[in-house]
């Protein structure tokens, strides 16, 4: 099949572009490259630098659409407001035009759990209210609902993924497991603002399990929203999770940060995707990786940072 990624050179778009060139697809990954290039070379693998607000590629030919490419997160989108809608909402309604005019046949797109905001629910499900509490939150909630008003004219998948975690060749240690983790391996000392907050959460492998099971399978299944998030945690659970693994001090602070829900993702599952890993896999392949010198940190792999450094904000 022949795919078309934006956002492929990020945190999880890297392991997936390869990941889907390696399985015999045929894949275009389109991104800005803000945070560098760590794909290496494989076959059926193509790379374009661009800005997806003023992208001029044709999309004849393709199949579907896996579209990454956003400003990720709360404090990245607060940088530049602007930008972000941007960039989250008027580049998303640009691609999908362009995609029905091509014929593209399936547009997955990587929308946020984050959407909940804050639930005192026991878990949220698609049905359940949005409650947006950021700029990033909204952006995500508006570029979901342009998508789904082609639904009659192209299936749409807004997948709202739970916190990732685990390494990728382009990493991201500004995500709880991983910065947790990392502080841990690093300063034998974990840092958690708050506590009380759930956080659920997904492995890397399995997010990227998540898009290929709609690639496989996206002339069977029903557009809409879907959760995907698997381990629903507070962040001192998370932190107990990693002290299990990693002996590290536990010193708390005080949080901004109120964002708190549970991701009820039983319509996934039905649809035949079974998760096949947790928090804890995604703590001992860091801690391998840190061990042998692959993980440390870097301005690229904090989103802000970079963004910063770029002067996007």
């Amino acid at each position: 099949m022949k795919i078309f990624i934006t956002g492929g050179l990020g945190y999880v778009g890297t392991e997936l572009s390869l990941s889907l060139s390696h399985t015999g697809h045929q894949v275009t990954v389109y991104d800005i490259g803000w945070f560098g290039n760590h794909l290496p070379s494989a076959p059926n693998l193509e790379v374009i630098i661009g800005d997806l607000r003023t992208m001029n590629v044709s999309l004849d030919g393709y199949e579907a659409i896996i579209h990454l490419g956003n400003i990720a997160n709360d404090p990245s989108v607060e940088l530049n407001q602007t930008l972000s809608w941007e960039v989250n909402v008027l580049a998303t309604y640009q691609l999908l035009q362009c995609a029905i005019g091509s014929g593209v046949k399936a547009f997955i797109y990587a929308s946020s759990g984050s959407v909940y905001g804050i639930s005192d629910l026991d878990k949220v499900d698609e049905n359940s209210p949005l409650l947006p509490i950021s700029t990033y939150n909204k952006t995500k909630i508006v570029a979901e609902q342009v998508l789904l008003s082609s639904k009659d004219k192209i299936k749409v998948f807004n997948v709202r993924p739970a916190t990732i975690c685990g390494f990728s060749r382009r990493m991201r240690l500004d995500l709880a497991v991983n910065l947790l983790t990392y502080q841990a391996l690093s300063k034998g000392e974990i840092s958690i603002l708050g506590g009380k907050q759930f956080r659920p959460n997904i492995h890397l492998q399995d997010m990227i399990g998540v898009y290929v099971h709609f690639i496989d399978n996206f002339n069977y299944l029903e557009s809409g929203n879907y959760n995907a998030g698997f381990e629903n945690l507070t962040i001192e659970e998370i932190a107990g999770r990693i002290r299990s693994i990693i002996p590290a001090n536990v010193n708390y602070k005080e949080s901004n940060d109120n964002r708190s829900y549970r991701l009820d993702s039983s319509k996934l599952i039905k649809t035949g995707f079974n998760p096949q890993k947790g928090i804890e896999d995604a703590v001992l392949e860091l801690k391998e990786k840190y061990d042998s010198g692959l993980l440390f940190e870097r301005d690229e792999w904090m989103t802000v940072a970079t963004m910063k450094k770029l002067g996007l904000g």
